[in-house]
């Protein structure tokens, strides 16, 4: 693959919004094709992102733009790792080297980008309900456009895309198109070849007109009409159980149109011409290939399905500055070596083994890893259960999605008081992916939560014993930390258990103290010495725990300073600073003054998480500043 600066582009300088692809030829957009793909290999090459999905799906993008008038007709994609050549085709090409990069482009359709984006998306599974939701909306205000949904085969395990299929099965009266984009399986030319024939006569007009019309002509017959169409359609229905993938799809009301091959073009939009046609809902099943047209990520695209920047010659991600593993990696390494010597401790994930750091756990503990696919719900009711009879579950999940499953905390895990330990990754400030998946909530969403205790390590070491201690503690705990790699601290060979709700006084001082919590703590230390050299004493505290706090250690602080800074990775209501000052309030102290660094009642969007902690003052630099307002 050429570097960006060195790619000839033909086609795709004339293509400016959809109706500039529809005066392309087939053979143009076969072109366009190729050239979308280097557009996008050489942008996340640079920036990082979603590149594996949103490569497999150019030619089913086109195709759509090509067939249906957007945006009037409505194009809702699923999660939106998939639509980097949706947003070069509708009017952002130019833009496309801000991609993930602050002030730019984000990374997901949204809606204030671009009139093309019918709906802000980042989670999993919300597509079809949706789009269920504009199919009955066209309808009461008499439109006549078509709507859309785009969806994986990975999110149609949520359980939100089967309630979805439920209800929009059911509504026959209404126009709804779900495109099932499936890369998890393959098939032959030739099977694709006569898949293909046969959906383009199955969906004709003729065809669908006469079946309608038999159909009308069976139920008319007096007294065995509507009994010879019943046994017609189990005839058909037990034929297409064999034959036919999509009877499940035409069991729930849609019409099944699939499998097709979706890196032909002209097959593709031919089937979607027809497909145009047709009345109530329908499933358009599509084959692609996660990676299509850059070598390494066809062979291994969990690898490059969300990637750093790296080299396109190579493959091979840009080294970080920083030697230190990661968190996830410290995680995973951890849960190996308490698995050794503890045959009850289990792991759940949903869909993201290698993004939680469980892939090596997977290989040697295969009867101990669950991965339930993205089902976050399941995966935690799931770890109720099996602590029930005994184990010891671990629940691996990132911050962001965590909140998919609150109730099955609150109701099956935390109500219950059951030992499930869930590890929350990717909490705090998280970067380029943006609003939807900054994970500056789950301190606020399970902090009122009775019986959960709550834990954030400062570094790789302590996570190490966090989650030893955690193991070990019979009752719900969340471990929170973040994104990245650690502190680059030494790894204790013994692994201890911590005193639940007990604080670190890390530093000494009297002028100030800092109580910081999980990866503000050494930005805190760092602010705290730059104030020494200016002959300020500062107290710093590494938290641990934001469930119990550490009362005792709070309270004589707050007596013997009187002036306390909070820092966290959160927003401010509901959170870590939040806990210090009902603290304060429950123990009838007064005259002490707290402020408290986080984030204020907002959404954060995409940046490098280094410019983020900037902008919110979460770095060593913020730190100082807030430290130097109070002082004064």
């Amino acid at each position: 693959m050429k570097p960006l600066e060195t790619v000839d582009y033909s086609v795709l300088p004339g293509v400016n919004e959809p109706a500039d692809l529809r005066r392309l030829t087939i053979a143009e957009l076969n072109t366009l094709a190729g050239e979308i793909r280097s557009l996008i290999i050489n942008t996340v090459a640079s920036n990082g992102g979603h590149l594996a999905s949103s490569l497999g799906v150019v030619e089913l993008t086109l195709a759509l733009h090509y067939v249906f008038n957007t945006p009037q007709d409505k194009l809702i994609w699923d999660v939106g790792h998939q639509s980097y050549a949706h947003k070069i085709v509708t009017g952002r090409r130019e833009q496309f080297a801000t991609l993930r990069q602050r002030g730019g482009l984000s990374g997901f359709p949204r809606r204030e980008e671009s009139s093309y984006d019918a709906f802000n998306v980042g989670h999993s599974g919300t597509s079809i309900a949706a789009a269920a939701a504009f199919a009955e909306a066209q309808f009461l205000n008499s439109e006549n456009n078509k709507v859309i949904a785009v969806i994986g085969d990975g999110s149609m395990t949520t359980g939100m895309a089967f309630e979805g299929l439920n209800w929009s099965g059911d509504r026959g009266n209404k126009d709804l198109i779900i495109v099932l984009n499936d890369n998890e399986m393959s098939i032959s030319p030739n099977v694709g070849a006569m898949s293909s024939y046969l959906n383009r006569v199955m969906t004709g007009d003729r065809v669908t007109k006469f079946k309608s019309e038999l159909k009308l002509f069976l139920k008319s017959i007096p007294n065995i009409g509507e009994q010879i169409f019943k046994f017609s359609k189990q005839i058909e229905e037990s034929v297409k159980t064999f034959v036919v993938p999509g009877a499940l799809f035409e069991e729930l009301g849609f019409t099944y149109v699939g499998p097709l091959e979706g890196h032909r073009l002209n097959n593709l939009i031919r089937n979607f011409e027809n497909v145009k046609k047709l009345r109530g809902p329908v499933l358009v099943h599509v084959i692609t290939q996660k990676g299509r047209g850059y070598k390494f990520a066809e062979d291994n695209s969990p690898t490059y399905h969300g990637i750093a920047p790296f080299n396109v010659e190579t493959g091979l991600t840009i080294p970080s500055s920083s030697s230190a593993p990661s968190y996830t990696d410290i995680f995973g390494q951890t849960m190996m070596e308490l698995a050794e010597t503890d045959s009850r401790i289990v792991a759940i994930t949903a869909a993201m083994c290698e993004g939680t750091g469980l892939d090596k756990f997977r290989e040697q503990f295969p009867g101990r890893l669950f991965d339930v696919g993205i089902a976050e719900q399941f995966a935690v009711t799931m770890g109720a259960g099996l602590a029930i009879r005994g184990l010891k579950p671990v629940v691996a999940i990132y911050s962001t999605f965590l909140q998919r499953a609150y109730d099955q905390i609150l109701h099956d895990v935390c109500l219950q008081n059951l030992p499930v330990v869930f590890a929350v990754d990717r909490a705090g400030i998280v970067g380029e992916d943006g609003a939807t998946h900054q994970g500056l909530f789950d301190l606020s969403y399970l902090r009122n939560l009775p019986r959960l205790i709550m834990m954030a390590p400062k570094d790789e070491n302590e996570l190490r014993h966090m989650l030893k201690t955690a193991i070990g503690l019979g009752t719900p705990v969340s471990i929170r930390y973040p994104r990245g790699k650690g502190m680059g601290v030494a790894l204790d060979e013994d692994l201890l258990t911590l005193p639940v709700g007990r604080g670190e006084v890390l530093r000494e001082g009297s002028d100030l103290a800092i109580i910081a919590v999980g990866c503000t703590v050494y930005p805190a230390l760092a602010a705290a010495r730059r104030l020494a050299d200016e002959g300020i004493g500062v107290k710093v505290i590494n938290a641990r725990f934001i469930k119990p706090l550490d009362s005792e250690l709070i309270l004589r602080t707050a007596a013997d300073i009187g002036k306390i800074l909070t820092v966290e990775e959160n927003v401010l209501d509901g959170g870590f600073g939040s806990a210090i000052l009902e603290l304060l309030a429950q123990n009838g102290v007064t005259g002490v003054r707290v402020e408290r660094l986080g984030i204020r009642d907002q959404f954060v969007e995409h940046a490098k998480q280094s410019e983020l902690r900037s902008i919110y003052g979460l770095d060593e630099e913020g730190i100082f500043r807030a430290a130097k307002e109070i002082l004064a």
